[in-house]
C-alpha cells in the first residue's frame, strides 16, 4: 500500500461504520478511494445528477439539502452522505455544498454497493432504513431545540435572595433593593428544626406594588401577608422546556429553582425569553389581561402566528403540543374567571375538566373542544344546575368564539350528562370497566385523558387514580380497550403505499391523525392502562410503558420516533396551510412531502402497524366478546 493509502486506512479504521469491518473489506475501500479537495461554497453534487460517488469528509465541514432547498444536515469530519441517491435510482437525492475548504474520500459505486452487499453491519448503518431512519431524524430535531437539552440550572446567574417569614415588607423591599432583584424568596427556618430550607413562599415587584402599596398598607405588615404560598417550583436539573410549560400552566412569572431540596436562585420568563427569544409563544399573558370575550377572540391571530413561529423555529411536536395546551388551558381558565364575574360564585365547588388532546398535551392548532364538569356531592339539581348549565355555556360559546369548534358528539360541560357530582363520575368510571359496551369505551377513549383546569383540580387526580387502580387489574376491559384500539389503521395498503382519503377539507391525502396520531395514542393509552400508569402524555405514557418492559427490546423507543414524526408531519402541513392562507386540515398530499419524508412516514405507519399486531396479541382482543 502507497503511503496515502495507509493514511486513509488509519483515517477509516478508528471511525464507525469502517471500525467494525474485516481487514480486507476495509483494505479494497481504502484502495479504492479518490480525493476531492473542495473549497468552501463548491457545490459538491446536484439534485438529479447520475450518483457515481459514496463521500466520507475527512477534514472541513458540508451540507446537505433537500430537493426544495432546505437544510437536511450538516456533517464534519467522518460523516457520510451519498448513500440514498446509490441505493435507490443511482441519481443524487440529496444535493450537498462545502461549507468550508474541505478534503472528501470518495468511494467508486461498484466498491460501494459491493461492501454493502456484503458488510451488514455497514450496510445497517449507512442504510439509515425504518427504525435507523426515523431515530436519526427525530434525533436532530431534538439535538436542535435548545429548550429541550438545556436545563434550568444555565439560565440561574446569582445565589438565591432569602428572608424569613417573620421579616416586614418593607424588610424584603430593602433586601430586594439592595441585591437588585425583582424578587425575594420567603423561607421559615422553624417549620422543619434541622430539615432542609423550608419555602414558604415569593414576593415580587409586583406583589409590593398590588398588596402592598395599591391597599395602602403600613410598610410594617407581616412578609406572609403580601407573598405568594403554594408555589410552583422546579428543580435545577429539570428542562427550560418543562420550567417553561410550569410558567405558562400557571400562569406565573418567577420560578423558584430547588438543588436538594433547597433554594438555588428564581428564574423569571424573561430569562426564558431572552435564553430562546420565543416570546411570541407567550400569548397567555395577553389571555388573562383581556376583559371581554371579543377581546379574547381578537387574540385566535396571535395563537395561529404562535404555533408557526414555533414550528419555523424547529420546535418539537411536545413543544407545540404541550404550548397549544397551555393556550387553550389559558382560554378556558380565563373564561371561567369572567363566567364568575358575571354570574357570581359558585353555589358549590367545583373542578372544570379539559379532555382529550388538551389534557394529553397534545393539542395544535385544528382542535374542537371536549371538556366536562364536575361538581361537589352536595350539588342539588334544582338548586344548582342552572348557574352551571349557565356557566359552561358561556365557557363553550368563548371556546367557539376563539377558535375551538364545538364537539360534534355532544362532549361538553354544556350536555347535562357530563355535568354531575364526583360520586356520579366515579359510579361512571367504575360501570365502564367493569362493564364495557361499545358505547362506553368510546367515552373512555375521550374521559381517560382528562386533566383539571380550574377549581378543584384534585378531583381530577383522584379520578386518575381510581382508573389506574381498577383498569389493569381489568383484563376483559383491556381487551375491549385493545379491539377498539385496532379499529383505526394506518394509511397503508397491500404494497405499503399510502392510502388516500378525503377529509372534507382536501380533495385527497394521508389523514394523519384519524390513521397517524389517533391510532398511536389510543394504543398507548391501553398499554398504559395495562402498568396502571397515570400518566396523560402519551410520551409520558410511553416512558412508563417503556419501565415496565411489556414491550419487546427498542419497540417504545420506535413508537416514541413515530409518534414525533408522524406528528411533525401532521404540524408542518397545518402550517403550510396557514402560510398559503388556507384553513389547516390533518390531511397531507404525498407529493407535498420530500423522498425522505415520505419514506420515513412509511416508516413510522410501520412501526404502529407492528405495534397493533403486538396489542392483538397481548391482550386478545376476541376473548372480550
Amino acid at each position: 500500500m502507497q503511503d496515502e493509502q495507509l493514511e486513509i486506512l488509519d483515517f477509516l479504521r478508528s471511525r464507525p461504520p469502517f471500525d467494525t469491518m474485516q481487514e480486507a473489506m476495509l483494505h479494497k475501500l481504502a484502495t479504492a478511494v479518490d480525493v476531492r479537495y473542495c473549497k468552501a461554497g463548491t457545490r459538491i453534487s446536484e439534485f438529479n445528477d447520475e450518483a457515481h460517488f459514496w463521500y466520507v469528509i475527512r477534514s472541513g465541514a458540508v451540507e446537505v439539502f433537500r430537493r426544495n432547498g432546505t437544510l437536511y444536515n450538516r456533517l464534519t469530519e467522518g460523516g457520510y452522505f451519498g448513500e440514498f441517491g446509490l441505493l435507490r435510482n443511482k441519481r443524487v437525492r440529496f444535493p450537498a455544498t462545502a461549507l468550508e475548504d474541505s478534503l472528501l474520500y470518495m468511494v467508486p459505486e461498484p466498491v460501494f454497493t459491493e461492501v454493502f452487499e456484503n458488510d451488514e453491519n455497514f450496510a445497517d448503518a449507512v442504510e439509515v432504513e425504518d427504525r435507523t431512519r426515523l431515530r436519526h431524524a427525530v434525533a436532530r430535531k431534538d439535538d436542535e431545540n435548545h429548550l429541550m437539552t438545556g436545563t434550568v440550572e444555565h439560565l440561574v446567574n446569582r445565589e438565591a435572595v432569602l428572608l424569613d417569614i417573620s421579616a416586614t415588607a418593607r424588610d424584603a423591599a430593602i433586601k430586594m433593593s439592595a441585591a437588585g432583584v425583582s424578587s425575594i424568596l420567603i423561607v421559615d427556618e422553624d417549620a422543619a428544626p434541622g430539615e432542609l430550607t423550608h419555602l414558604a413562599g415569593i414576593v415580587t415587584d409586583r406583589d409590593l406594588r398590588n398588596r402592598l402599596f395599591a391597599p395602602g398598607l403600613p410598610y410594617d405588615t407581616a412578609v406572609s401577608e403580601i407573598m405568594t404560598a403554594d408555589l410552583v417550583s422546579v428543580d435545577h436539573k429539570q428542562l427550560v422546556f418543562e420550567a417553561m410549560l410550569l410558567m405558562l400552566r400557571h400562569n406565573v412569572h418567577h420560578l423558584p429553582v430547588m438543588r436538594n431540596h433547597r433554594p438555588a436562585g428564581v428564574i423569571a420568563l424573561s430569562d426564558i425569553i431572552q435564553y430562546e427569544s420565543r416570546n411570541s409563544l407567550f400569548v397567555v399573558g395577553n389571555i388573562f389581561r383581556q376583559s371581554k370575550v371579543d377581546e379574547l377572540a381578537a387574540l385566535v391571530p396571535d395563537v395561529r402566528a404562535c404555533f408557526s413561529r414555533m414550528v419555523s423555529e424547529d420546535a418539537n411536536s411536545r413543544m407545540i403540543g404541550a404550548a397549544m395546551a397551555a393556550v387553550g388551558r389559558s382560554f378556558k381558565q380565563r373564561l371561567l374567571e369572567l363566567a364568575e364575574e358575571k354570574l357570581g360564585p359558585p353555589p358549590v365547588p367545583y373542578c372544570f375538566l379539559a379532555l382529550g388532546s388538551m389534557a394529553r398535551q397534545e393539542q395544535l392548532i385544528v382542535t374542537d373542544q371536549d371538556n366536562a364538569l364536575i361538581l361537589d356531592d352536595r350539588f342539588d339539581p334544582a338548586r344548582h344546575d342552572a348557574y352551571f348549565a349557565d356557566l359552561a355555556a358561556f365557557v363553550s360559546d368563548g371556546l367557539a368564539r376563539c377558535g375551538y369548534r364545538y364537539c360534534t358528539g355532544g362532549v361538553m360541560a354544556t350536555n347535562e350528562r357530563w355535568r354531575q357530582p364526583r360520586s356520579v363520575w366515579q359510579r361512571y368510571f367504575s360501570e365502564w370497566i367493569d362493564r364495557p359496551t361499545p358505547e362506553t369505551l368510546l367515552h373512555a377513549n375521550i374521559f381517560f385523558d382528562l386533566d383539571g383546569v380550574w377549581g378543584q383540580i384534585e378531583w381530577a387526580e383522584a379520578l386518575r387514580r381510581l382508573i389506574a387502580d381498577k383498569a389493569r387489574s381489568s383484563p376483559r376491559f383491556l381487551a375491549c380497550m385493545a379491539r377498539n384500539a385496532l379499529l383505526r389503521t394506518p394509511p397503508l395498503g397491500f404494497f405499503k403505499d399510502f392510502v388516500m382519503e378525503a377529509d372534507g377539507r382536501q380533495s385527497q391525502g394521508i389523514n394523519l391523525k384519524g390513521r397517524g396520531t389517533a391510532p398511536l395514542a389510543d394504543l398507548v393509552r391501553v398499554h398504559a392502562l395495562a402498568v396502571g400508569s397515570q400518566a396523560v402524555n402519551s410520551f409520558e405514557r410511553l416512558a412508563d410503558i417503556t419501565n415496565a418492559n411489556i414491550l419487546p427490546l427498542g419497540r417504545g423507543q420506535d413508537l416514541v420516533d413515530a409518534l414525533e414524526f408522524i406528528s411533525m408531519v401532521r404540524i408542518r402541513t397545518q402550517a403550510a396551510a396557514l402560510k398559503a392562507g388556507r384553513e389547516p386540515g390533518n390531511n397531507a398530499a404525498p407529493d407535498a412531502l420530500s423522498d425522505f419524508e415520505r419514506k420515513s412516514l412509511r416508516d413510522a405507519f410501520l412501526v404502529l402497524s407492528n405495534a397493533q399486531k403486538f396489542l392483538k396479541y397481548r391482550y386478545q382482543p376476541g376473548r372480550a366478546n
